[in-house]
């Protein structure tokens, strides 16, 4: 009787809701459709948090953000930010009930320098030259670390989450993929439309040749370091092609130069290479460098090479190009605002998120270049490094510096102490991958939207789950203790 009255009730609402609803879209009030979705997402969340957040992996690369459409005052990736909110607020209850997660873990050094970040952009927030902007900035690190690196540290728990993860981005990725190159094709794979065609997934090519470089490492170390089947051969080697020509055609040079960063550390890790080595020829380079600094400069000037070409060699050259190069010297030209700005507030900085806004009245005449813009409408710092340097000042930097420093040296320390097989492998493919992306950092910035952190931080929180999981492993050479 009881179920009955209550099936009673379950139709007795949808009907009012059917009604309502339909009343409203008569007067053009759509507000109320979006509410089964909504409830739909809430239960999700609750009940199934893995399934959302692998829909998010695979949206990441088809989000769109509503600034090309609404205006430059709003910034937002759909589908995929607000459901990272929502997905940071039910973390932070969860863990306030119930105690989420293990001490090991919130004591990780990785974690800890999270949490010392959070601190100091809060800090810097109230110090900020615009306060809601650099509040907004912060809320959006929340909303992207803590349901990335946070909650994927208790989803790659389970290890058949990390290979959903992996698959899941680079197949959406491969729809972008698909999607650019066949409208590139339209325009003959020429250079100038191979900056937007990539749009409204990607921004622009940069962005866009970033990414394809972060996973371009894992798909050649799936295909050459694992034991696959005929079909799995002929769909890696299919990929390998397809992002290969794709990283071509997006004419992305620090991509290229990613991916020979990646390679040489590649190498470093396979002949073992002891880090005292490469420490002192660091320091050989460097003090080569500061002795034959004016000469090299003058040899820079001399380098009038530019990637608008056909020949290959000379966009690899054009890389230098410091003279006739519009692209290079808008980056040195930001550069070189980051470092005044800096210069004018070393410790604080101007506040997280304020470079595009305060960086003009810094600009110098003398550096000006054809694609100089006051608006701050053309990007930012183009350098993960500098742009906190300018915006949080020294310890900002330093915080910086010493997060992509410590991912490496776990990564790397866990892939030697770990026994052969899939999951070693796979630490060393995302070593690789993020070797590419803070190389490319070097040169432009990303962690700010979700094409770049949910990769990013998810391979952080893959290496960091499995550094904690075998760290009472001893060092490869002895006896190794513990499941694979």
């Amino acid at each position: 009787m009881q179920e009955i009255l209550k099936m009673r009730w379950f139709y007795l609402l949808g009907f009012i809701f059917l009604g309502v609803n339909s009343y409203l879209i008569s007067k053009d009030q759509l507000l109320l459709t979006a509410f089964p979705i909504g409830l739909l997402l809430v239960y999700t969340a609750i009940f199934h948090m893995d399934k959302l957040f692998m829909f998010i992996v695979f949206c990441t690369p088809l989000s769109v953000n509503i600034e090309e459409y609404v205006g430059g005052s709003i910034g937002l990736f759909l589908p995929t930010e607000p459901l990272l909110f929502g997905i940071l607020i039910l973390v932070v209850l969860m863990q306030f009930i119930s105690k989420w997660f293990d001490r090991e873990f919130l004591r990780h050094p990785i974690t800890i320098i999270f949490a010392l970040q959070f601190s100091w952009i809060f800090l810097t927030s109230i110090t900020s030259e615009l306060p809601l902007v650099s509040f907004k900035f912060l809320l959006t690190k929340l909303w992207f670390i803590i349901p990335i690196y946070f909650y994927g540290y208790l989803f790659f728990k389970t290890e058949k989450n990390i290979k959903w993860f992996i698959w899941l981005f680079i197949g959406s990725l491969t729809i972008v993929v698909l999607y650019t190159l066949s409208n590139h094709a339209m325009y003959g794979f020429d250079e100038e439309t191979g900056h937007w065609v990539m749009f409204p997934f990607f921004k622009d090519h940069t962005s866009y040749g970033a990414i394809l470089a972060l996973v371009f490492p894992i798909l050649i170390g799936f295909l050459i370091g694992r034991k696959n089947g005929p079909l799995v051969q002929i769909t890696l080697i299919s990929l390998i092609v397809l992002f290969g020509f794709a990283i071509m055609m997006s004419y992305t040079r620090a991509a290229w130069l990613s991916l020979i960063a990646a390679l040489a550390v590649y190498f470093l890790i396979r002949f073992k290479i002891r880090f005292r080595y490469l420490l002192a020829i660091g320091m050989v380079g460097l003090i080569y460098a500061a002795i034959s600094w004016t000469q090299i400069m003058h040899s820079l000037e001399k380098n009038d090479a530019e990637h608008a070409t056909e020949n290959m060699d000379e966009r690899i050259e054009s890389m230098a190009n410091i003279t006739t190069d519009a692209s290079n010297l808008e980056r040195l030209n930001r550069w070189y605002c980051a470092v005044r700005l800096f210069e004018e507030r070393p410790i604080l900085g101007w506040g997280p998120g304020t470079y595009a806004m305060v960086y003009a009245p810094f600009q110098l005449e003398s550096f000006k270049t054809i694609i100089s813009t006051n608006s701050g409408n053309r990007g930012n710092a183009h350098s993960e490094y500098l742009g906190p340097m300018s915006e949080q000042g020294l310890p900002g930097l330093i915080l910086m510096l010493v997060l992509v420093g410590y991912i490496f040296y776990t990564a790397i320390n866990l892939y030697i102490r770990m026994p052969d097989g899939d999951l070693r492998l796979t630490v060393l493919l995302l070593t690789l991958a993020l070797v590419t992306y803070f190389v490319h950092g070097i040169l432009n910035n990303y962690l700010d939207t979700d094409k770049a952190t949910v990769p990013v931080w998810g391979f952080t929180a893959i290496i960091v789950m499995l550094d904690l999981k075998f760290s009472k492993m001893v060092k490869k050479g002895d006896q190794v203790k513990g499941n694979q």
